[in-house]
């Protein structure tokens, strides 16, 4: 009997989102294989893996083309994502957000993916006066009208509530006061409530094809 589960490849499993999205697919009955691109080997108590499902590959993301055959899955997600203080610089910070993201749309556009689902922001407007949405904008419109790339689509999270294994102290401030004036997030508003990362996750997987 043929096989006609998917795979998926995961670029950024060991953020927030990433590992509650690796998780997920694991424990999906839709998927037979999830490879995760990644820049140092994955810690195995993060992950819960029965059905022996997970492919970890170690890469050089400044070389991301020269791994190209592993965009040859169903569908592609890519939980990439830093932050300016973390890069160091606008142009560091471009480079994770922007350039990185770009490029794995682009193999996933080569190598026929079914799907390609990526994280972007709530607010995400290429004509924001704010860097870090403008950036974000910029990207959701490169990608969306890239030729030939199949079911392309953005999330679009407020602040994310999670474990992290490296602190953002502004953002937890920022989550504790939208957690505390919750109930005033309704209609327009309700997209800027804090989500958690797992309904992220989840999200993402609804958007594939």
């Amino acid at each position: 009997m043929t096989d006609i589960r998917k795979t998926a490849c995961v670029i950024g499993a060991t953020g927030l989102v990433g590992k509650a999205l690796v998780n997920q697919l694991l424990a999906h009955p839709g998927y037979k294989q999830v490879t995760c691109l990644v820049r140092r080997p994955l810690t195995a108590q993060d992950y819960l893996d029965p059905e022996g499902k997970l492919q970890p590959v170690v890469i050089d993301f400044e070389q991301l083309q020269d791994y190209q055959g592993y965009f040859t899955v169903d569908h592609v997600y890519c939980c990439l994502g830093t932050t300016i203080k973390q890069a160091g610089s606008r142009s560091a910070f471009r480079r994770v957000d922007f350039e990185y993201i770009h490029v794995c749309a682009q193999l996933a556009r080569a190598q026929r993916a079914q799907g390609f689902v990526w994280i972007s922001s709530v607010g995400a407007n290429k004509h924001s006066k704010n860097f870090y949405l403008k950036v974000k904008g910029e990207l959701e419109s490169s990608i969306i009208s890239m030729p030939q790339l199949q079911h392309a689509a953005a999330v679009r999270p407020s602040l994310l509530v999670g474990h992290r294994a490296i602190a953002r102290p502004a953002e937890q401030w920022g989550i504790k006061i939208a957690q505390l004036f919750s109930m005033l997030f309704i209609g327009r508003l309700a997209k800027y409530k804090p989500v958690p990362a797992a309904s992220v996750a989840a999200q993402m997987i609804k958007l594939q094809p």
